[in-house]
Order: C-alpha cells, then sequence, then structure tokens
C-alpha cells in the first residue's frame, strides 16, 4: 500500500514539474511575441515613438510610454506597410520599423533577410552616388522616391528594376552606383524603404542648376531639399 501511495505521489510530482515547465515556456513564448503594446514602456517603445515621429506617423512626445497615441499611430504604419493592423509592434511590425531583437532574428526565413539586405545595399549605393553630398533629409528623399516609383504603376515593381531602368539615374550611367556606400546612406535606404517620404509622394527629381530637359521642369513641384527639387 505505501509503495502505492509513492507512486501516486511522484506520478503527481512529475505531472506537477511538466505542467511548471510547460507554463514558463508558453508564458515566455508570449512575453517575446507581444513585445511592444498598449501599456508597455522602456527604450523598445522610445525607439518606436522616434521613428513613427520622424516619419510622420506620430505627433506626440517621445516618452517611452505606449499610449493611445503611439498605438494609432503603429495602426497607421502597419496599414501604410501592408501589416497585420493590430496596434500590436510584433516582430513583423518591429522588423519593418528596422528594430530587430532576438524574437524576430530567425523566424522570418534566410532567403528574405538575404533579399533584404541586397536591396538594402542597392538602394544605400544609389543614394549615396546621387545624393552623397546632401543632408540627411536629403538622402533620404532620394531613396524615397524609389521606393514611390516601385508602387507607382507607371515604372517598374523593384528597387532594382526602378534603379537600373534605362536612363532613371546618372548614377548608374556613370558608374557611381558601384561605389561603396557609407553608414550614413544605408541608415537613409532603411528608413525610405521603412516609409519616410520627406518629398509627400513624389516620383521624379532633379538639380534646378544643371537640368537641361525642359519636360522635367513642367513636372509639378512637392518640395526643394538642398540642391534637388522634387515633383510628381
Amino acid at each position: 500500500m505505501k509503495k502505492y501511495v509513492k507512486k501516486i505521489i511522484l506520478i503527481l510530482l512529475l505531472l506537477m514539474s511538466v505542467s511548471a515547465i510547460v507554463f514558463a515556456i508558453y508564458s515566455e513564448k508570449n512575453e517575446v511575441e507581444a513585445l511592444s503594446k498598449y501599456g508597455s514602456r522602456g527604450e523598445e517603445v522610445r525607439q518606436i515613438q522616434d521613428k513613427l515621429k520622424r516619419w510622420g506617423y506620430y505627433k506626440g512626445n517621445v516618452d517611452g510610454i505606449y499610449g493611445s497615441q503611439t498605438q494609432e499611430a503603429v495602426k497607421y504604419f502597419q496599414r501604410k506597410n501592408g501589416l497585420t493592423v493590430d496596434g500590436i509592434a510584433g516582430p513583423n511590425t518591429l522588423k519593418a520599423m528596422g528594430i530587430y531583437n532576438s524574437s524576430n532574428s530567425s523566424s522570418s526565413g534566410s532567403s528574405s533577410s538575404t533579399s533584404n539586405s541586397s536591396n538594402l545595399n542597392l538602394l544605400a549605393r544609389l543614394i549615396y552616388g546621387e545624393a552623397r553630398g546632401e543632408s540627411y533629409t536629403g538622402k533620404v528623399a532620394v531613396g524615397a522616391v524609389v521606393m514611390n516609383r516601385v508602387r507607382h504603376s507607371s515604372f517598374p515593381n523593384t528597387i532594382s528594376g526602378v534603379i537600373y531602368q534605362s536612363g532613371a539615374f546618372d548614377a548608374v550611367s556613370d558608374g557611381q552606383i558601384n561605389l561603396t556606400p557609407d553608414s550614413e546612406a544605408k541608415k537613409a535606404a532603411q528608413d525610405a524603404m521603412n516609409g519616410w517620404d520627406p518629398t509627400y509622394g513624389a516620383i521624379y527629381y532633379f538639380n534646378p542648376a544643371t537640368a537641361t530637359n525642359k519636360w522635367i521642369w513642367s513636372r509639378p513641384m512637392t518640395v526643394t531639399i538642398g540642391k534637388h527639387r522634387f515633383c510628381k
């Protein structure tokens, strides 16, 4: 009888241990997957707010508090970037913002990561070749024109297709596309790919001091940034 009771106790203890382990794994998994959401506080929230504010999605204070304004800004970003609109900065949303952590570094697949890295490097090379003497905003603006063309029905629907379209960019024609981009060009490329558009939807730009094409002067201007005039 005593042996039977001991066996029952051992089985119960084993079941309790297994349950505790499963609960711990489940809790940790949910904590990682949830990431930043309404009510969260901290440095990651501050990064989210800072990026969304620079890209024009967020108007509030960069205070590290995930309130209703931050939640709505995240939803706005998600809608614009084809993500699930839930107001939660989960792995896919953080990745689209260029914010990486352990939860989204291994699940996206090597082919997708390689493709994103290739696009980022190509766009950075174009920015460096076309606008390395411009301000940071001016560099992002050149990248934004490429991204706007990708989404426009009149242009190829890939970054490489837009950049290498015949006669599209001087940096391709004169070989400056092959120069090694600096860290600022890479950061500007990432910001442009993440949705920051200081050109307000421009699909063309030119330098008024050197432009000889009469047609480009006829395009409606959106903004002038540094030496470049941006237009639609």
